[in-house]
């Protein structure tokens, strides 16, 4: 039996994996900074990862490390910049130099985000492609990726980035951490339009939540993967084309309005996600496009 600890479980993706990681058999841990129960998720444990002594406690005789923990946000970042630091990349240095005193060998699986990349139009982005950090939510994520090779050099400790672009779905409850779909969603669920920032040319790659946790789940057991920086693949729609199917789904129009002068300064061309590298090795169809999730929903 494999066994894990999984650091931000109460977060949006933490617990859709905890949930698949406990259904496949993983001994896994739990823990949060806000250890409340999830249904279905068991072993809640309180960590505040910006405390270097917290991760004493901790199981160091384990498999992986799933460092899901983080603050997400994209102008926020510029007011809260010691918060985003203290949790984004202080709290990964924590966890390292925990794993350094205890000769832990797990490998630490990160989850990254599309905003390190320079957008581009027409273009399926690929892992070694041009980066660029509008944000500090960018930076620290960008940070923590050379924080793991670093390590990685200089002490042995492995681990496994996974690139994500948009995430959607909730096999849990109604809320939606990230924007996009979720936001186009609770608009239209109240009978209300969508309004959309210019003409929605823009492009992305829309993954469901479920299809991020079997996937990362599956390639971690690879030994293919260690040690790697993977995108992970998905459905790519103009923000019009997804903002139209719910429309659809729910009979609201779709309103274009004019970009806010942060968010235009703070938006990427076209983040379009080329897989090719993970599915050479992994062998893993998504289950779900926006349209067959929506067609589910009430």
């Amino acid at each position: 039996m494999k066994k894990s600890l999984l650091i931000g479980s109460n977060g949006y993706l933490g617990r859709h994996l905890a949930n698949f990681l406990e259904a496949e058999g993983f001994e896994n841990h739990n823990y949060d900074i806000h250890p409340e129960a999830v249904q279905g998720i068991t072993l809640y444990k309180p960590l505040d990862i910006t405390r270097r002594e917290r991760f004493e406690t901790l199981d160091s005789e384990v498999d992986f490390i799933f460092m899901f923990a983080g603050l997400t946000g994209t102008a926020d970042g510029f007011d809260r910049f010691e918060e985003f630091i203290s949790v984004n990349e202080i709290g990964l240095l924590n966890l390292l130099t925990w794993m350094r005193k205890t000769a832990c060998k797990a490998r630490i699986v990160f989850p990254s985000t599309r905003l390190v990349y320079k957008g581009r139009k027409n273009y399926a982005l690929k892992e070694d492609d041009p980066k660029e950090t509008k944000t500090i939510y960018a930076v620290n994520k960008m940070a923590a990726e050379n924080i793991l090779a670093m390590y990685r050099n200089a002490f042995d400790i492995e681990f496994t980035i996974f690139r994500i672009c948009v995430p959607y779905g909730n096999l849990f409850d109604d809320a939606y951490s990230y924007g996009t779909l979720g936001f186009f969603v609770e608009k239209a669920k109240k009978g209300e339009d969508i309004t959309l920032f210019g003409d929605g040319s823009i492009r992305r790659t829309f993954t469901h939540v479920e299809d991020i946790s079997r996937l990362i789940m599956e390639s971690v057991q690879i030994d293919g993967t260690r040690n790697g920086v993977f995108n992970i693949g998905g459905e790519d729609l103009s923000l019009l084309e997804a903002a139209t199917l719910v429309a659809e789904k729910y009979g609201v129009a779709v309103k274009h309005v004019g970009w806010p002068e942060m968010a235009l300064m703070l938006e990427s061309d076209d983040t379009v996600f080329d897989g090719s590298r993970l599915n050479s090795l992994v062998s893993y169809e998504n289950r779900f496009s926006v349209k067959k999730w929506l067609s589910a929903q009430g």
